[in-house]
Parts: C-alpha cells; sequence; structure tokens
C-alpha cells in the first residue's frame, strides 16, 4: 500500500494534479485515492501499509491513478466519497465536490452574527447539491426542520442518498426550486424559514477558461452565474426578506464573487462572517437589513 501511494503521489506531481477538492499535498492526495480505491478508512493502521495487494487490486489502483492525473478528475468522483466536517458523503459528477467554508461557520455557530435572533425551528440550504450542508444544519440545530432546495434533479438524487445514509429523511426534506421560485404552500403563499444559507453558482463566466482542468468535470450550472457571477446572489437578496421570519438571517457564499459584489455594491448592509485566518467570502444579512441590503436609502 505504501509503495502504491508513494508511486501515485510522484505521478501527480509529475502531472501537476490540481489540489483543491479536499487536500493540499500529494503525500495526503494520494493516500485518499489509495486508501478509497481498497476500500480502507483513512485512519489505516501503520501495521497495514505494508500488506501485499493482489494482481487485481494493483490493476484497479494503476487505472484510478492514471485516470487522475492524465484525465484531472478529481480524486471524490473517482472513489465517490468526499468529506464535510470530517463526516463522508456520497458524490458524483451531478454535483460540486463538498468544500464549502459553510462548514467552518456552522461548526462555530454562525461566529456569534446570530446571537440575538430567535431559536432556529426551520431552516433552508439552497442549491443543496450532495446534501452535506443541509445534514450539518440538521445535525448542529437537532430541534430544526431543514429544506434542502436544488434545480437539478441529479443532483437532488444525491442529496437524498446521503440523508438516507445519516437517517435524517423525517427532518431533512429534498425540493426541486429554482432559487425560493417553486418555495410555496399548498396556498401560494412563501415558505419562511428562521435560517437560510446559499452556495450559489457565483464564478463570473469569463474566469472559465483560467480555472485548473479538474474543475472541468463539475456541474457548470453549480459553478458559474451571469452577471459577473451575481445574477442569483442577487434574486437570493431580493427575494429573500418574504421568506425569512422576524428576526432570521439569510448567509450567501460567493468565493472570489466577494470582489464583484462589494465593486457592484460598495454600501451594501451585509456582515462578512469571521472565517480567519482566511478572507470572508460567506455574507450575511438579518431580515430587517434586506429591506435596503445595497444601503441606497442611507
Amino acid at each position: 500500500i505504501l509503495d502504491f501511494v508513494r508511486w501515485a503521489a510522484s505521478r501527480m506531481d509529475e502531472h501537476g494534479v490540481f489540489l483543491g477538492h479536499g487536500t493540499t499535498n500529494y503525500l495526503d492526495e494520494a493516500a485518499w485515492l489509495v486508501l478509497e480505491g481498497l476500500r480502507l478508512p483513512p485512519d489505516l493502521g501503520r501495521d497495514w501499509w505494508g500488506a501485499r495487494l493482489t494482481g487485481e487490486e494493483r490493476a484497479h489502483l494503476a487505472e484510478l491513478i492514471r485516470r487522475r492525473c492524465l484525465e484531472h478528475i478529481p480524486t471524490a468522483y473517482l472513489v465517490n466519497r468526499a468529506w464535510f466536517l470530517g463526516q463522508p458523503y456520497y458524490v458524483d459528477e451531478r454535483v460540486l465536490i463538498p468544500r464549502s467554508p459553510f462548514g467552518d461557520l456552522i461548526r462555530d455557530d454562525f461566529t456569534g452574527l446570530m446571537a440575538d435572533a430567535p431559536a432556529v425551528e426551520r431552516a433552508l440550504d439552497i442549491g443543496t447539491g450532495s446534501g452535506c450542508i443541509a445534514i450539518a444544519l440538521a445535525e448542529h440545530f437537532p430541534g430544526a426542520l431543514v429544506v434542502g432546495s436544488d434545480i437539478d434533479m441529479g443532483a437532488l438524487a444525491v442529496a437524498a442518498r446521503n440523508v438516507a445514509d445519516y437517517d435524517l429523511d423525517e427532518r431533512v426534506e429534498l425540493l426541486q426550486s429554482d432559487g425560493f421560485d417553486q418555495l410555496r404552500d399548498e396556498d401560494d403563499a412563501p415558505l419562511v424559514f428562521d435560517l437560510i444559507v446559499s452556495n450559489p453558482p457565483y464564478v463570473h463566466p469569463d474566469e472559465a477558461e483560467d480555472l485548473p482542468a479538474e474543475y472541468g468535470h463539475e456541474p457548470p450550472g453549480a459553478l458559474f452565474a451571469p452577471d459577473e457571477g451575481l445574477a442569483l446572489i442577487e434574486r437570493l437578496l431580493d427575494q429573500g426578506p418574504h421568506h425569512l421570519s422576524q428576526g432570521g438571517w439569510i448567509f450567501v457564499e460567493m468565493g472570489n464573487g466577494r470582489h464583484w459584489f462589494e465593486q457592484r455594491w460598495p454600501g451594501h448592509r451585509g456582515l462578512w462572517a469571521d472565517l480567519s485566518p482566511a478572507p470572508s467570502s460567506i455574507v450575511g444579512f438579518p431580515r430587517e437589513l434586506l429591506t435596503d441590503w445595497r444601503g441606497q436609502a442611507s
């Protein structure tokens, strides 16, 4: 096993494999690929690293390493597993690979931003993808009902598998919706939540040519958005007040799109979540600030 990890790491370095979907160095990436490829745990004891592999196992690993290095397919897709907040999730090319800083924000209880907000009884994750953020919300707020929405039925199928794996079918509901558009009750009134989070598509389309090849395997509809990447973000913030309870909050992730967001609306009234030491890429608005979230009235 150790020989394959060392060999895989060297080949990844040789072929300039991009690391940005779960690891930060080639040895960790290689260990992830090899151990998952053998269906072994990530914390495999050192006594097992010298275990001999069968011919079939060697051929399987060699093919995984070839595809990782030459086709630049992210490891998570090759082994159909990714990790979020220390927990494994099934993933395939219908969903983004989990890597959102929402994990840190949820773990840190939203960095005190919602200290004066009422208890979260209903939460919404827009663009749920694999469902990892919706599941994390359900586990962090054990008394809450969580809705995970996505425009893509393939993504919802992946999310359903993960929700079932964590036995959360009774607390996490999955709905198809384009943003807020289909999130309405039987009387056509907007569904209302105490907390809304979203990691929407926010990458500027002009950046597509500059992204590493690995991103070409992710669903483009989950990455790129029109209008400098701001189209869906603007829609969510404009429509948010109709779907938030009194005292509720909405948090939206925008990655490097923060530059375009602040350039377009320099007087916005949002609060950037503390994600130090990394620069913040998640902005939050309490409901009362959303009616003038651009800051134009001031």
